[in-house]
């Protein structure tokens, strides 16, 4: 007999197949949720974290404050990682039911998990929520979504064939300055939108470091995973500290597309095309230049200025924080309205008194990023960084990676999604990968 923890991926594969769709109550009250911890142990969304060396424990934290869920396992293949994670975790719950694992498959192969938050390097997220997407699991993916746009559109297929729900980590979506600066934008409270001005931090040089020999507990070749091989070296695969403040995989673009991608950028593209309405198709041309390293462990531009224009003439210009300041400006004909995390500014600054009237355009409100995702699991409704959105914005990374690195414009269907009349272009949004992977 199940037990009642494997009734929930078991019912909602069943209702997702052959409904298509659950109809759920448009309030659901906190005590069906579990955030009064009543929630009976058997009925707990039991979580696997995968990914643990910055990020990840911040997001397994989260979800440790849900009364609904519990985090049954842990993975990475840092030993030492992996290890202070799981006795955080039966520290939290004053009990030894955390397992831990160095193999991801290990782990997602599990029968008693729904649902995993995977919070590994950028090159891992595909593969990592693939794995998870086809044992039956939903996805909590941090951002960026994948280091290419096949890679992107994989998991998209994966998503929909499989009736996942996916919280991409663009956490930016649940904060109410966010939402309440596209919500402006979208009413029109600014005139015509004419431009967005998109500032994010820029990348950095590294010099070229000696070879080391790799940890005793650290598995540096499933590390590297699809990535090409490359010789150990500290810097290399480092995970974010308070003492260095960087990890220089994040500039490294086998592992990242550094700033412009998910090291900074796509946070502020994602609400650059939420606030444009277009979070759902892109612009029709890009072009523009950025500056990269000549040389070092670092490879990823350091600097770039590039103009993404959309079909109904709004213009996109997305530097590095040297050029635009940090965060997102919508410039429209009456105003405009600037927003970056933790401050909300306006033109005219009554804007920022007024109210969403009802026959205005109200976005999702979140009532925050992880506790949506476990609501979501629950009424098997879209998240609001869904997989669509999260492809959407993902590709204006892709798309401005490629344009730089070959130096001219490029031409996009964003219906077809594809790059057009450019043969050495459209290449460049596949990778290959490490034959076993």
């Amino acid at each position: 007999m199940k037990s009642a923890s494997a009734v929930i991926p078991c019912r909602r594969r069943f209702l997702a197949t052959a409904l298509g769709f659950v109809a759920g109550p448009s309030v659901i009250p906190g005590s069906a949720l579990g955030r009064d911890n009543q929630t009976a142990p058997g009925e707990r969304i039991a979580i696997g974290c995968i990914g643990l060396g910055n990020r990840g424990p911040q997001l397994m934290k989260a979800l440790l404050g849900q009364g609904d869920a519990r985090v049954v396992a842990v993975c990475d293949v840092s030993g030492r990682q992996r290890e202070a994670a799981r006795q955080l975790v039966d520290r939290h719950y004053g009990d030894r039911g955390c397992t831990a694992y160095n193999d991801f498959r290990e782990l997602c192969g599990r029968a008693d998990i729904d649902a995993v938050s995977i919070a590994s390097p950028d090159h891992w997220h595909v593969l990592h929520s693939l794995e998870a997407i086809h044992n039956g699991k939903d996805c909590y993916t941090e951002k960026a979504l994948g280091l290419s746009l096949a890679d992107d559109k994989a998991l998209r297929a994966a998503c929909h064939r499989y009736g996942t729900v996916f919280q991409w980590g663009t956490q930016q979506r649940s904060d109410e300055n966010f939402r309440f600066g596209c919500e402006l934008v979208l009413g029109g409270r600014i005139g015509e939108l004419q431009t967005i001005l998109v500032g994010v931090p820029h990348d950095f040089a590294f010099p070229n470091q000696p070879t080391q020999p790799v940890p005793k507990d650290l598995d540096y070749d499933l590390w590297l995973g699809p990535a090409p091989w490359a010789p150990y070296t500290y810097h290399r695969c480092r995970p974010w500290n308070k003492q260095e403040s960087y990890s220089i995989w994040y500039h490294i673009s086998d592992y990242c597309l550094g700033g412009i991608g998910g090291y900074w950028g796509i946070h502020h593209l994602d609400i650059a095309q939420w606030g444009h309405g277009t979070d759902h198709t892109g612009p029709v041309e890009v072009e523009g230049t950025a500056t990269f390293p000549d040389d070092g462990l670092a490879d990823c531009a350091i600097a770039w200025k590039v103009r993404h224009t959309y079909a109904d003439g709004v213009t996109m210009v997305y530097t590095d924080n040297k050029q635009n300041k940090q965060g997102v400006v919508f410039q429209g004909t009456e105003g405009w309205v600037y927003v970056r995390r933790g401050h909300i500014d306006a033109q005219p600054k009554s804007l920022l008194n007024s109210q969403v009237g009802p026959g205005e355009i109200h976005l999702p409100r979140s009532p925050g990023h992880q506790r949506e995702f476990l609501d979501c699991i629950r009424s098997r409704k879209p998240t609001i960084s869904n997989i669509d959105v999260a492809v959407r914005s993902d590709t204006l990374s892709h798309l401005t990676d490629v344009c730089t690195r070959l130096r001219r414009k490029i031409r996009w269907d964003p219906q077809r999604e594809t790059i057009l009349d450019d043969a050495d272009a459209r290449r460049m949004l596949t990778r290959a990968k490490r034959t076993i992977w």
